[in-house]
């Protein structure tokens, strides 16, 4: 079995340590690009992810000279080309370009430095997203970062234009909480909605959807207010609307599901909902089928909630999804699910005992079944 690959392993490794020790040799002669590479890989194996980005803007700080805007020039001039501003979807772009804008916010979100630092975040998001380093500007200094943001909205280069939206979402993951009044990046989310890349509009369905569990009116009216007004072609604007509202459709909101074509109590029977496996070990799968009969034509978004046991005997719901169908006047569907209860997962961990499984259609819970997780051979 091959040894698996940790994704910090990946992003931020020796070869691409070499890598920008290079490209700031050939700016910087000065730069002792050895002793660089060095200092900074002997740590890696100690530490984490994030602690790697970190490590690496530290040692930046030690080797380029004292002067911010100085090694802050030296950086950027260093720097590979833009990634394609021509293609319609892009990822992040390389990780090993992170430490930069950490050093930027570390040495330079100041009044001091604060137009210069904004235009070196432009600069870099065309290399590698800023989206978690420029939350520190837009708390400490609003106005000039917002203003700034709005540049970036109508750039051509489509980096800058997904930052305007990705670096305001209230809710980003894994980033520094804002102070910033949620409805405010609404100015740049009506100026990007239509854009014609899927990168960018991806991220205004994110946001809108970080929103949603803010401010779900709000999110409603937005997203009635973009369709009328005709600016995005209509598939792209159902993927807006459908990706936006899908937090709202798992909490049965009827405004959300009105809007996406469906209705809270669909004309349905609910004629088995089957719990194959009562006992589940851990590893192994729940295993559950339903049959659906539709009384008249209709639009259905079947979800599934496993209510997972906590450590305290509670429990703790997870909604899933199990298919979105148009089922026509009597006629009926039967879908099976094998849920799968992983040993080991990082983003939850299982206990033994009674669990449960809801079905729910368009945001009403109709069955629900007991089940039992038990500890399977081999796991802790």
């Amino acid at each position: 079995m091959a040894e698996k690959v940790l994704l910090k392993d990946t992003l931020y490794n020796p070869l691409k340590v070499r890598k920008i020790a290079l490209e700031i040799k050939t700016i910087y002669p000065d730069f002792q690009e050895l002793v660089f590479e060095k200092e900074v890989c002997e740590l890696f194996p100690e530490l984490e992810l994030k602690a790697r980005m970190y490590h690496i803007r530290d040692m930046l700080g030690k080797y380029l000279p004292k002067e911010y805007e100085s090694a802050v020039g030296i950086l950027l001039r260093s720097l590979p080309k833009e990634l394609d501003s021509t293609k319609s979807d892009d990822d992040f772009g390389d990780f090993i370009y992170a430490p930069y804008s950490e050093f930027v916010t570390l040495h330079g979100c100041s009044k001091e430095y604060l137009k210069f630092s904004l235009e070196a975040l432009r600069e870099l998001t065309k290399r590698f997203s800023v989206e978690f380093s420029i939350r520190d500007f837009i708390n400490s200094y609003p106005k000039q970062t917002l203003e700034m943001l709005s540049v970036c909205a109508v750039s051509n280069n489509y980096h800058e234009r997904r930052l305007a939206s990705e670096g305001l979402r209230p809710k980003l993951p894994w980033a520094k909480k804002l102070t910033l009044d949620h409805r405010e990046p609404l100015m740049h989310l009506d100026q990007l909605f239509y854009d014609k890349t899927r990168y960018v509009t991806r991220s205004v369905a994110n946001h809108l959807n970080d929103i949603a569990k803010i401010d779900a009116p709000l999110v409603i009216e937005t997203l009635k207010r973009w369709k009328d007004s005709g600016k995005q072609n209509p598939k792209e604007m159902d993927y807006i609307t459908n990706h936006a509202l899908r937090t709202l459709v798992k909490q049965g909101n009827e405004d959300a599901l009105l809007l996406l074509g469906y209705v809270k109590e669909p004309n349905i029977r609910v004629s088995s909902f089957i719990v194959h496996t009562e006992h589940v070990r851990i590893g192994d799968a729940l295993v559950f089928d339903v049959t659906l009969e539709a009384k008249e034509d209709t639009k259905l978004i079947i979800d599934y909630i496993v209510h997972f046991r906590t450590k305290a005997g509670k429990f703790s719901p997870k909604v899933h999804k199990l298919k979105k169908i148009e089922l026509k006047k009597d006629t009926s569907i039967t879908v099976q699910k094998k849920h799968f209860f992983k040993a080991n997962m990082s983003t939850r961990k299982l206990y033994e005992g009674e669990h449960k499984v809801e079905l729910q259609i368009n945001g009403v819970i109709y069955k629900e079944k007991p089940f039992t997780l038990r500890r399977g051979e081999g796991t802790l």
